[in-house]
């Protein structure tokens, strides 16, 4: 053995030892994650009665028989703090609880996740939408925080020809889902649908119901379109949730209205699609609206620390801790 060989045998153990130091762990952990987008589809206002505790699913067809068997249902899923619109919105999108006037008027207090994501990856804002066929929801791109208003919004879609005006109907709402899909690919949208809300507040049964059968196909018709893209198919988490539930017949005005801390108002589903979920999986464990926030930097792996929410790691096929 030469002087070099054994320099090399003395010293080899110690680089050894600092590559494998080196390795984060959690790091590793994120790499084995397949998610490269995230898309967040919001069914504005629907009560669980007409939904997943309606043990036949007759309104849901879609999303009880054919979407929630491809992935994870949380049954147990709760607005925890205000429930109405723009409050339910915001809390999923920033992770925090707060009363926002529910007028489109005021900016949420903290920023939001879509935020944060664009900063961190160094992504101009068409890689982020919020896409809401009520304009007032235009809000959750921006944050009145001084130090984050204004800066790394994402791109908006929402109300009357995404002016951020008025309601629209929620055909046009999701035409334009498609054709920005189709043009851009974001990495991070959110996407809301109104017409189970506003039949409700309208009073009308029939049509409340016809709403929750419409946006049933909705979810489905969005899920087949993501897994038909080649760009986005297989590389795609679908969350499909709720802003607030209804006051439970009953109580107050019943399925017209919503608003306070009632079992009915609270009680909302989640059912989360991709591939890096379990398969045909009901989880018993109660999660609630900011943990979205949380999951979705842990799936797109971005830091996300002002989140009061948790990582929702029940949903996983493996270990994300």
């Amino acid at each position: 053995m030469n002087r070099y060989s054994f320099i090399f045998s003395l010293l080899a153990p110690l680089f050894l030892g600092l590559l494998s130091f080196e390795i984060d762990p959690i790091d590793a952990s994120n790499q084995e994650l397949k998610t490269e987008y995230v898309v967040i589809l919001i069914i504005d206002g629907p009560r669980m009665s007409e939904t997943f505790c309606d043990s036949t699913h007759q309104y849901i067809p879609n999303l009880a028989n054919v979407l929630a068997p491809q992935g994870v249902l949380v049954k147990c899923f709760k607005n925890n703090g205000p429930t109405y619109t723009n409050a339910g919105h915001a809390a999923i999108t920033t992770g925090n609880y707060q009363r926002i006037k529910n007028n489109g008027l005021v900016l949420p207090k903290n920023p939001s996740i879509f935020q944060y994501y664009l900063k961190e990856k160094g992504l101009d804002s068409t890689h982020a939408w919020v896409i809401s066929s009520k304009g007032k929801l235009s809000i959750l791109a921006n944050t009145k925080h001084k130090k984050w208003k204004d800066q790394y919004t994402p791109a908006r879609y929402c109300g009357i020809d995404g002016s951020g005006m008025g309601y629209s109907n929620d055909d046009p709402t999701f035409a334009a889902v498609k054709r920005i899909f189709g043009q851009y690919h974001p990495k991070l949208t959110l996407i809301n649908l109104l017409e189970v809300d506003v039949r409700g507040h309208q009073r009308q049964w029939k049509e409340y119901l016809e709403g929750i059968q419409h946006t049933d196909q909705k979810a489905l018709e969005l899920w087949n379109w993501i897994q038909s893209d080649p760009i986005m198919k297989d590389k795609t988490t679908l969350l499909i949730t709720n802003d607030h539930g209804r006051h439970l017949d009953g109580i107050k005005e019943g399925f017209a209205e919503h608003g306070d801390n009632c079992e009915g108002c609270r009680s909302i589903y989640l059912v989360a699609l991709g591939p890096d979920f379990k398969k045909n999986a009901v989880l018993s464990r109660s999660y609630e609206q900011i943990d979205i926030s949380a999951t979705v930097a842990k799936l797109l792996k971005f830091d996300f620390p002002i989140s009061d929410g948790e990582v929702m790691t029940e949903l996983f096929l493996n270990s994300v801790e």
